[in-house]
């Protein structure tokens, strides 16, 4: 019972710590730069966004990618409500 609790608290912090850098990945590749650094934010606009990254080629790709951080979230909860439910099943208390 020990050892689930240990496994499932170090899961959770590894997870909510990386919770951030993968909101900051997402966020980056769903969003366009031209190569001046300034932000595309439609494909007629010049100087350099015809072709430069995933929102511009698909605006749908743009915004379901923008959801895996939630959905990365949710999966940290998930794995906190299974341990507590596998400790307290193993305790025989559920």
């Amino acid at each position: 019972m020990i050892a689930n609790l240990i496994g499932g608290f170090v899961s959770i912090i590894i997870g909510t710590s990386l919770i951030a850098p993968v909101s900051v990945e997402v966020n980056t590749a769903s969003t366009s730069v031209n190569t001046s650094g300034d932000t595309c934010t439609s494909v007629t606009q010049t100087g350099g966004c015809e072709n430069s990254a995933l929102f511009l080629s698909s605006s749908w790709g743009a915004t379901v990618l923008k959801l895996v951080p939630g959905f990365f979230a949710l999966s940290i909860l998930g794995i906190g409500i299974a341990v507590t439910y596998t400790s307290l099943r193993q305790a025989g208390i559920v």
